[in-house]
């Protein structure tokens, strides 16, 4: 008999269903027993008398042992799941659990510890086909505009962008570096020509950071496009993807979102807000009591991007918000400048945290040579130059980190939404 998934159960026929015991009610003459795959939770209900081989195998379970069980599907309106239950004619014991090191509310260490066990519950499950459907919705809107997917080294020969916070391993017999983003070979795919390209794959940065959002390994949802006339088309160009995927999250799991993190899905419209850093630092600090201390020149202080959550909503009644002008220092040298030497450029903040830093590139390769010199970057980057050298078509793009997205739309914390956290201090399991 194939195997049913319990949210596809045929109810008056017999079905065959597997998955873990997730409660136990062994009573004298009956035992109630609720078993949960991925796709949701079923109770067995056992008459002892009826079927004494089957009360003798249901005395050895224990919680999360895993069974196959087989019987018929009847409805029963007293039953709190769905109103239906299973009568097995067999149950067989795949494996048996010994007794949990961690609970729902244990620390969240200690959970990572056992990040196998901490996934079962329903909560977890559900971080992740979000974080599925946000993704393939990504993918489905850039595939009907022409995209094309790549996937870029994550092993290579020069530290990429700022040749800091990067992890050095050795290559037989030389250095590598494990790479802080696909920029670099993005551009090189807009100097080959091919027009429209994303990746979704890992990312790595050695940034000592212990904080609710940094982690030295993520997720990133990266893309590239060329024929830009301005960084406008690339703000464009991600306020509709992320307008087109966050319908989908809403119509399938907003309710099991609310229902299990009290978060409202919001469902943005377009276009999103946009404000020059300047303008918005005279904001926060003239409205929102950002203390003048914390200014930073040419950049958006931590504080200062937790404000912008309440400043967007009041000013816009928008969650999302662009901010442009950002100071050249403060910025990669691929990015393009305008004439007076402004990048040209945005960081988009969703709720008070930073998601996408993006840009139209510097594609001529003097004025790229001359940007990446200014910032001592010389032969670091001579092979990336090389790309600039035979004709590049002008281009922009930007990155999202896949967990973060995650971790803001349901309000967690980075470790929460990694399916396996790496951070200073995690490197398993």
């Amino acid at each position: 008999m194939q195997r049913s998934r319990i949210a596809e159960l045929k109810v008056g026929e017999i079905n065959k269903v597997q998955g873990f015991i997730e409660n136990i009610r062994n009573k004298r003459t009956m035992a109630f027993l609720v078993v949960k795959d991925i796709t949701g939770k079923l109770q067995l209900t056992v008459e002892k008398e009826k079927y004494p081989e089957l009360a003798a195998i249901i005395d050895t379970l224990t919680i999360q042992s895993v069974v196959t069980v087989e019987g018929p599907v009847v409805e029963n309106s007293f039953v709190k799941l769905g109103g239906i239950e299973m009568l097995p004619t067999s149950i067989k014991v795949e494996s048996i659990a010994d007794p949990l090191p961690i609970e729902e509310r244990s620390a969240i260490d200690l959970r990572l510890d056992y990040r196998w066990l901490d996934l079962r519950s329903e909560r977890n499950t559900l971080i992740f086909k979000v974080q599925t459907l946000i993704a393939a919705k990504f993918r489905e809107f850039l595939l009907e505009r022409n995209f094309v997917e790549i996937h870029t080294p994550k092993l290579i020969g020069a530290a990429s962008e700022s040749g800091a916070d990067v992890f050095e391993l050795t290559y037989f017999d030389r250095k590598a570096y494990l790479a802080q983003s696909p920029q670099f070979y993005k551009q090189m795919a807009m100097a080959a020509g091919f027009e429209r390209i994303f990746e979704v794959g890992p990312v790595f940065r050695a940034e000592k950071s212990n904080t609710n959002k940094h982690a030295t390994e993520f997720t990133g949802f990266d893309l590239e496009f060329s024929y830009v006339d301005s960084y406008e088309d690339v703000m464009h160009m991600e306020e509709e993807m992320i307008a087109y995927a966050l319908p989908f999250v809403k119509e399938q799991y907003g309710d099991k979102i609310k229902e299990l993190f009290g978060e409202e899905v919001v469902v943005p419209t377009l276009p999103f807000p946009r404000i020059k850093l300047a303008d918005l630092y005279r904001e926060l600090i003239d409205n929102y009591g950002l203390d003048p201390a914390l200014y930073e020149k040419g950049d958006l202080c931590t504080e200062g991007e937790r404000l912008c959550k309440q400043f967007s909503l009041d000013k816009f009644g928008h969650e999302f918000l662009f901010v442009t002008d950002f100071g050249a220092e403060k910025r990669a040298f691929y990015h393009m400048r305008n004439a007076e030497g402004v990048p040209q450029g945005y960081d988009l903040i969703w709720r008070g945290c930073e998601i996408t830093t993006g840009a139209q590139r510097e594609h001529r390769y003097d004025i790229l040579k001359k940007q990446a010199d200014e910032k001592g970057l010389g032969e670091d980057v001579k092979f990336y130059l090389e790309f600039f050298k035979y004709g590049c078509p002008p281009h922009g793009g930007f990155g999202i980190g896949l967990d973060r997205m995650t971790m803001i739309l349901l309000h967690l914390t980075i470790k929460e939404v990694e399916f396996l956290f790496r951070g200073p201090d995690r490197l398993t399991p």
